[in-house]
């Protein structure tokens, strides 16, 4: 395995219900914070690489662990918070990284974790 040291995913979680029960002025004030952050990447030394937003919990398939890898509908877990999104992101640093993503909506918990290359 070798770390790529310049690539991080920014994983965002939150309670995928406050965007669900979000009026369409709420939802704007979101993606006027996801437009910041995009357009103004360049001024942290952050290049978004990209990005996608997921589908609610309930449209997932979990395969289990084991060799049969029984499957179920929905999440692995019930928790408060789902993973809802990311940003593959390149940058010098995770210092860069963090700095910038606290443009993001204050309601996310927000994961930063370096990209790791499998070489097969």
């Amino acid at each position: 395995m070798t770390d790529d040291r310049d690539r991080w995913m920014v994983l965002l979680y939150e309670d995928e219900n406050l965007w669900a029960n979000a009026t369409p002025e709420q939802q704007e004030v979101y993606l006027v914070r996801h437009r910041d952050y995009e357009q103004n990447a360049a001024e942290h030394d952050v290049v978004i690489l990209s990005s996608d937003a997921l589908r609610p919990t309930a449209t997932a398939t979990t395969l289990r662990p084991g060799e049969d890898r029984l499957t179920t509908d929905g999440p692995f877990a019930e928790t408060t918070e789902q993973l809802g999104g990311f940003y593959l992101v390149g940058a010098a640093s995770q210092d860069a990284v963090v700095d910038h993503a606290r443009r993001l909506p204050p309601s996310y918990t927000i994961e930063v974790r370096p990209v790791a290359i499998l070489d097969f």
